[in-house]
């Protein structure tokens, strides 16, 4: 992600930079954790059918959709992660890049170590009930350094941002505690573990786990999975 000689060029060369750690981050996790690749389904085409399903649920959250549904990318993310935030500029570009080219999907997978993760998770997801997910997700990122590591409860942070969006916030609080809500997320969770997620965030992109070494790296897999 790169910051530029033109606004735009530095842009791109802070994404760069960015990303560039997160991924050394991303080695790190997997040289130490499970292998690179997702692990193979089962022979016979219900296994791909149950691993399509787990990647993408019917109430999956998608940022962007593609008219001709080719090729999907998706993210098993951690608001409360900080390589989570220093990717979150580079899943941005990559939308702005391929808008109406590429399917983005986003799914919850809060760590536990993580105090307020899960919360984080239950804010957005109480959100997209009055069709503000977008606006909480970004919102999350962009104040993480403000609630993130840290061991006291972020709920009324969390309610203040709905305040912000002009939610209902009888209609936020309720959705914010309901166990439907957490159950939701973890159904991602479990989606996420099932397909080999050991850390966040993880990319998916038409089905096959990647591990980009570069933004470079990124929009090339992008770039190839188009054609």
């Amino acid at each position: 992600m790169a910051m530029k000689l033109n606004a735009n060029a530095r842009i791109s060369i802070g994404i760069a930079a960015a990303f560039a750690v997160v991924i050394a981050v991303l080695l790190a996790v997997n040289a130490a954790g499970s292998d690179d690749n997702t692990p193979a389904p089962a022979a016979g085409a219900s296994a791909d059918v149950d691993k399509h399903e787990r990647l993408v649920r019917p109430d999956s959250h998608k940022l962007d959709v593609a008219a001709d549904n080719k090729v999907t990318f998706v993210e098993f993310l951690d608001f409360e992660c900080e390589s989570c935030r220093a990717a979150f500029p580079a899943v941005e570009q990559l939308r702005k890049d391929y808008a109406g080219k590429v399917t983005f999907v986003v799914r919850y997978f809060p760590i536990p170590s993580h105090f307020n993760a899960e919360r984080a998770a239950r804010a957005v997801e109480a959100a997209s009930k009055q069709g503000k997910f977008e606006q909480m997700y970004q919102k999350m990122y962009e104040t993480q350094t403000e609630w993130g590591e840290q061991q006291v409860p972020a709920d009324e942070r969390f309610r203040g941002f709905a305040k912000d969006f002009g939610l209902d916030l009888a209609a936020f609080d309720k959705a914010y505690n309901d166990p439907a809500t957490l159950e939701r997320i973890k159904r991602d969770v479990a989606d996420g573990e099932a397909l080999g997620v050991t850390g966040t965030p993880t990319f998916f992109l038409n089905g096959s786990k990647i591990q980009p070494e570069s933004l470079a790296d990124l929009t090339a897999s992008v770039d190839a999975a188009l054609k």
